[in-house]
């Protein structure tokens, strides 16, 4: 993409809104797919009202080899040539984009509602075709969401997934002026991600008021965020486990979730993390003493992961039923988008904490790991295998913590910029886009949770499979409703 077309952007970052070109829609669209072609992703693409003057289309181009980001602009009244029939990934944002502003992105192959609104399901005909409709109503303590199955025998010809129930309006009760409320609703986003998005939050807020976050607080916020991965982490593989019946990992990977999780309740005082993140920096400290005990049992979950992953991934059982199941090409990853353990399980090699690193990961560098046949089985090592990385991490991070102040004050945001904010939770990429007004409040505040880059693979996942699977594949990718929803 041209430098006359687009603005360059780094994670974080915020710059003037005069500094983004705004170009023709013509232009708009070929630099986006010019971008993709070269191997870029869309990160986000969203709209910011101008009034009687249409909606700006802003989209954000991440080119992870080179550590960069661009921003291109346009604007639009009504209706513009559709991305996806040429850029499949940006399906989702232009469906979102007719939904908010009613644009129509025209020749979209799929306008569907995203999350209002009556949803019209396709329907495969034949006389040995049957439907299978699950949800929105499950089991236990699930988000609602539904899954529509068109199936010949055991077949899955097609799945197609309702999701909006868990709808909250979570970006317009972002905008505004900047309170304790903020924090609160970041925190809420998604709940098993509240580090992840809540982090994000707050660089994106210290990029806009010129916040230099201490060593330390920097640090504290990566052990937070590491401790969160290997929890959810775990946790996954012990549903897994329990999924195909092999109730040793279950009960295993539980009890070392809830190692991890009460790990995070002694740095911040909350299960999840709730309460510890704030814009400048963290609101509690890690004491010499609790430095020791993290050492001590992180030390010990090391050595327990061992034996538990053992006892999984050594059982001709277990790789026979994960191996082959729910599988995705490294070709669909890339078309689609995919970002986290999802995409790098395909061979797609991205991760935030390397390409776009902010805060401790600009030093302290964890290795990545890829799998190969984009399987379940691939989906699983990916997640023991960096609960190993992040257990390193954390293992150093405690060991030579730095010193410096735990939080400072935030200046006030600059009015008219905007500020783009990135971090690898652990489903994947969460982005948070910030345009301020002249006043330095809030105008527009766009959330990208990694779910919305990876529902359409579980689809894709399913195609040719059996229905009887949907659940071990399900569970293998475990997307946030909410996080979709937003």
């Amino acid at each position: 993409m041209s430098a006359s077309s687009s603005a360059p952007l780094r994670n974080p970052q915020a710059i003037p809104e005069r500094e983004l070109p705004v170009v023709s829609i013509a232009e708009f669209r070929t630099g986006i797919l010019s971008a993709v072609a070269a191997g870029g992703r869309l990160a986000a693409l969203f709209g910011h009202p101008m009034g009687k003057s249409g909606v700006k289309l802003c989209a954000i181009l991440a080119a992870d080899e080179a550590g960069e980001c661009a921003v291109v602009t346009t604007a639009v009244k009504d209706r513009y040539p559709a991305l996806a029939p040429d850029c499949p990934q940006a399906q989702g944002f232009e469906r979102e984009l007719a939904e908010q502003y009613g644009l129509t992105p025209e020749g979209h192959p799929w306008l569907k509602p995203i999350r209002n609104g009556s949803y019209p399901f396709f329907r495969v005909e034949g006389e040995e075709i049957h439907e299978v409709a699950v949800g929105p109503v499950h089991a236990g303590i699930i988000e609602p969401g539904h899954f529509r199955f068109q199936c010949l025998g055991e077949r899955v010809l097609h799945l197609e997934i309702q999701l909006g129930f868990q709808h909250r309006g979570v970006e317009r009760l972002l905008e505004g002026a900047i309170s304790p409320r903020s924090v609160a609703v970041a925190e809420s986003v998604a709940g098993d991600t509240v580090i992840g998005h809540t982090l994000v939050f707050c660089e994106a807020i210290e990029a806009l008021g010129e916040c230099q976050v201490s060593p330390r607080a920097q640090a504290l916020r990566g052990i937070a965020l590491e401790l969160e991965r290997a929890a959810n982490h775990v946790g996954d593989l012990g549903a897994l486990g329990a999924d195909i019946g092999f109730l040793p990992a279950a009960a295993h990977f539980g009890r070392l979730r809830g190692e991890f999780l009460n790990l995070l309740i002694e740095l911040t005082g909350s299960r999840y993390g709730r309460s510890f993140l704030r814009p400048g920096g963290v609101l509690f400290d890690l004491s010499s003493s609790l430095e020791t005990q993290f050492t001590k049992r992180l030390g010990q979950a090391q050595r327990d992961l061992k034996t538990f992953a053992s006892l999984f991934f050594d059982n001709a059982s277990v790789l026979g039923r994960l191996e082959g199941t729910g599988a995705v090409s490294r070709q669909v990853s890339d078309e689609l988008g995919l970002v986290g353990p999802a995409a790098r399980a395909c061979g797609s090699h991205r991760d935030v904490r390397r390409d776009h690193p902010s805060g401790i990961y600009q030093f302290a560098h964890i290795p990545i790991v890829l799998g190969e046949t984009g399987d379940v089985y691939a989906r699983a090592l990916i997640r023991w295998l960096e609960t190993e990385r992040s257990l390193e991490f954390l293992l150093e991070q405690i060991g030579n913590l730095p010193e410096g102040e735990l939080r400072i004050s935030c200046g006030k945001l600059a009015p008219n910029h905007l500020a783009l904010s990135l971090a690898e939770g652990w489903r994947g990429e969460i982005a948070h886009l910030v345009i301020t007004d002249p006043r330095g409040q809030i105008a527009r505040y766009k959330v990208v949770d990694p779910s919305f880059h990876n529902w359409m693979a579980l689809s894709m996942a399913m195609r040719d499979g059996a229905i009887s699977d949907f659940p071990l594949c399900n569970k293998s990718f475990n997307l946030s409703y909410a996080g979709h929803d937003l």
